[in-house]
């Protein structure tokens, strides 16, 4: 199946991993079977999520998944240019007309024209201020500290929490759009609660987190307040405080604290290695080293054979978020394993999915990863994350 890879809707495709193909980058959730609405039933939804690759035939319009659970060993080179992904219009993927290249650097996986098209008619970009869905508002719970307010459809359920990479969240209120928004920014002006945070600050976070109790109170108590305030909207129904926590989901007690960051792709850049736990768009990997083999980078891993042009396949789309309950398997503990990747002593990295978007991977030739493994980074929390936009809130 030749194609790019991309990350949502549900695949026609009927080739297998090592066929030809392309990766899409993530910024939108894939993920099994649909959420309930917020409120209801949504810790049993979320173990329905699980990290995965999308992979896009724009020669055939088709589509399939590739799941990511804990254990499973990838091995992919990049090839070609890194292209932009184009737009998804009434459940389809339409191809950039420029052909742009993307920077392999950046978290975006559209060229400016593409992404204006994109945001001409968004919720999250305030140019669709009349939908007429229910919204729910929540609390997110990243770190001790680290909670923030935001918005989703109610029919996403807990979907936007997942794709963030909350550890933890409860609701707070549901109702038309316009309410849910003066919420938030009740919330903002009255208690400085912020609407996001960094990549790095959540990462650091991760590797330090205190027992679930702990968690749920600090959610709870921020809960009490934004529930007394004055002025919240009269058509935001309250929800009573429920905390849920994503640590079996995510693979929580397999990240490691200061785990190496796989930086952006060049051409003929090659990642090996095994999945450990994915949380949001994260996917930590145990990196290979020179002693092991690549005889699984083709089919059990995830990487592609050779493809024809991006032009005639299409561009990456990306990963899903979320490490699944599939995800969850004995032998992938926390830094299991001695390899490092080529060029870092590290045996264990976060790759950032929507770094993906675009590129169309092969096959690895080699048995250790020569992309960039970096230290890790350290931010402190309110700044906008890379791209300075929140992307697919809604």
């Amino acid at each position: 199946m030749t194609g790019a890879l991309t990350a949502s809707g549900a695949l026609k495709g009927d080739g297998g991993l090592g066929e030809p193909g392309g990766l899409r980058g993530l910024d939108g959730l894939t993920r099994a079977g649909s959420a309930p609405p917020a409120g209801s039933g949504a810790e049993g939804a979320s173990a329905r999520f699980q990290q995965r690759l999308g992979w896009y035939c724009a020669e055939r319009d088709e589509e399939r998944e590739s799941p990511l659970p804990a254990g499973k060993r990838l091995a992919f080179a990049a090839q070609g240019e890194r292209r932009c992904l184009g737009v998804r219009r009434a459940g389809r993927w339409l191809v950039c007309p420029y052909a742009a290249v993307l920077d392999g650097e950046s978290a975006k996986d559209q060229c400016p024209r593409c992404a204006q098209l994109d945001r001409s008619r968004s919720v999250a970009a305030d140019t669709m201020a009349d939908d007429p869905r229910p919204y729910a508002v929540y609390l997110a719970y990243f770190g001790p500290g680290l909670l923030k307010v935001g918005i989703t459809a109610a029919e996403r359920g807990p979907a936007r929490l997942v794709e963030q990479g909350a550890v933890a969240y409860a609701w707070l209120g549901r109702g038309p759009l316009m309410a849910a928004r003066r919420a938030e920014a009740l919330l903002g002006s009255a208690l400085a609660i912020p609407d996001r945070f960094t990549k790095a600050a959540k990462r650091a976070a991760r590797g330090a987190l205190p027992a679930v109790p702990e968690r749920c109170a600090e959610l709870a108590q921020l809960h009490a307040k934004a529930r007394g305030l004055g002025g919240w909207p009269e058509t935001l129904e309250p929800v009573e405080f429920a905390c849920t926590d994503h640590t079996e989901l995510f693979g929580l007690d397999r990240v490691p604290a200061g785990a190496a960051v796989l930086g952006g792709l060049t051409a003929g850049a090659e990642i090996v290695g095994e999945v450990l736990a994915g949380v949001g768009s994260d996917v930590y990997l145990r990196l290979a080293g020179g002693d092991e083999g690549a005889a699984e980078s083709v089919g059990s891993v995830g990487s592609v054979g050779p493809v024809r042009s991006v032009g005639s396949v299409g561009s990456v789309v990306s990963v899903g978020p979320v490490g699944g309950a599939e995800g969850r398997r004995s032998g992938a503990g926390q830094g299991a394993g001695q390899g490092a990747g080529a060029g870092g002593p590290w045996p264990v990295a976060v790759m950032d999915a929507r770094l993906l978007s675009g590129w169309v991977l092969g096959a690895a030739t080699g048995r250790v990863t020569t992309a960039p493994v970096l230290p890790a980074r350290t931010a402190g929390p309110g700044a906008p994350e890379r791209g300075g936009e929140q992307e697919g809130l809604f």
